[in-house]
């Protein structure tokens, strides 16, 4: 963790030292009372912790908080919903690298049975945010939907510039796609966009692009797709 993430709630009363945070402070940073740390508040501000004391069962923590970080990038990912082992990693690089939506859809050709993972119904999806976050020194979370369809996403995303990644049908490379934000980019499941969702993705006027000759895993091309996408925009 780069910076360690509180609830506001959590700031009023002690840690306890069996709460992965305050493992990573003993035992990972070696914080001893009186030493500070850096943290921040979930969509907050950013400022400093302090150790003011170790208890056999609890921290006491003490913090002083600055500005809040700049706002997220004008960048939505709409994916079609993966495996689990897929989406926890989409969570945290997509949240590290700083897109402002998530949203996880069902396709035509995924597994609707992704949708009822534990990953999903216990809630464990928010603690590959707050990683994500942690890692990239922030403390924004992206507004994040899973389950809804392709529909139902492409309905909510608004105004703004669509971009598709289609292996077969995109018309050329998403690193010359004209640009202005904000930005949607639509990365369907392993077995690729329908014919009935890429017409649908035409109709919402999003433009079929792709990423090169590759065929990339679908978490690979999230993360390649924010950077070009990033860095087109003079965002990195």
């Amino acid at each position: 963790m780069n910076l360690i993430l509180f609830e506001a709630a959590e700031t009023e009363r002690p840690l306890p030292r069996t709460d992965a945070r305050a493992r990573h402070l003993l035992e990972v940073l070696r914080r001893k009372e009186g030493d500070s740390f850096d943290a921040g508040l979930v969509n907050g501000p950013r400022g400093k912790g302090t150790l003011a004391a170790i208890g056999p069962a609890a921290l006491r923590l003490i913090f002083v908080w600055g500005l809040p970080p700049p706002p997220l990038d004008p960048i939505t990912l709409i994916v079609g919903l993966p495996r689990p082992q897929t989406a926890r990693k989409i969570l945290q690089e997509a949240t590290a690298l700083g897109v402002s939506g998530l949203h996880f859809v069902l396709t035509e050709r995924g597994e609707a049975n992704y949708a009822q993972s534990t990953l999903w119904a216990d809630g464990e999806w928010e603690r590959h945010l707050r990683a994500g976050a942690e890692q990239a020194f922030d403390t924004r979370l992206p507004e994040v939907s899973h389950g809804r369809s392709l529909a139902e996403a492409l309905a909510a995303v608004g105004q703004g510039v669509g971009l598709a990644l289609d292996n077969y049908e995109g018309s050329g490379p998403l690193g010359t796609a004209v640009l202005a934000v904000p930005v949607a980019i639509a990365i369907g499941p392993e077995r690729g966009w329908s014919a009935g969702e890429r017409e649908l993705l035409r109709r919402r006027e999003f433009a079929l692009v792709h990423l090169g000759p590759r065929v990339l895993r679908t978490e690979t091309a999230c993360v390649a797709a924010v950077a070009i996408v990033k860095t087109r925009l003079g965002l990195f």
